[in-house]
């Protein structure tokens, strides 16, 4: 698994010449490491004004961030998995008509779980942006730069996971989940966008 890889392992896994870990992968971890700082920053004694409401609004965002996390850190393994799904699919037999339409088959079926995979990690980028201006809005003053770093994180996770599905969705010949998908994933490129403004311009005014 390559999130259990040492530090230096897990650096020349992505500098290799082997198609996996990837761009992926990558865009999974960024996210994850952003969420990460968050978690920190929100799990910090002292807050923005040493108040329950703080306490209170920190601890719901501790939660949820938790659990995107989780999430982000699986999605490193995960997107690999989907790549070497598409290459097996690709690897085929097709001999025959039936093994041509089944490899066919195959191939788009692959394509969607690979492109499933990079669009949940734009989705919990999202939750994770939004939830860093919960994190901004009431985190202790001081660990303001590690927001900024985190929403960093996040924006490059998401454009990440982004340039993913766009290149999946290429080869998928399944026009109307096509669409679908590219709407989604434009939907939250805004949402993304949005949240890392609102958080930024929260970090401006401290």
């Amino acid at each position: 698994m390559l999130r259990d890889l040492r530090l230096a392992d897990l650096l020349a896994a992505f500098s290799s010449p082997d198609p996996t870990p990837g761009g992926g992968s990558a865009a999974a971890l960024s996210s994850a490491i952003g969420a990460s700082l968050l978690l920190m920053v929100a799990s910090l004694p002292k807050t923005r004004n040493g108040s329950d409401d703080d306490r209170t609004a920190l601890a719901t965002a501790l939660q949820e961030l938790s659990v995107i996390r989780e999430r982000l850190a699986a999605a490193i393994d995960g997107d690999t998995a989907a790549y070497n799904g598409v290459v097996a699919a690709y690897k085929r037999p097709k001999a025959t008509a039936e093994e041509q339409a089944t490899r066919k088959q195959a191939i788009q079926q692959a394509l969607l779980a690979a492109t499933d995979v990079p669009l949940d990690v734009m989705q919990q980028s999202v939750q994770a942006l939004e939830a860093a201006t919960i994190v901004a809005r009431h985190g202790y003053k001081s660990a303001s730069s590690d927001i900024g770093v985190a929403i960093a994180m996040l924006r490059a996770g998401t454009t990440g996971a982004h340039l993913n599905v766009g290149i999946n969705l290429e080869s998928v010949t399944d026009a109307g989940h096509r669409a679908r998908m590219g709407d989604q994933a434009r939907e939250f490129m805004a949402r993304a966008d949005t949240a890392a403004r609102q958080g930024e311009d929260l970090l401006r005014e401290s």
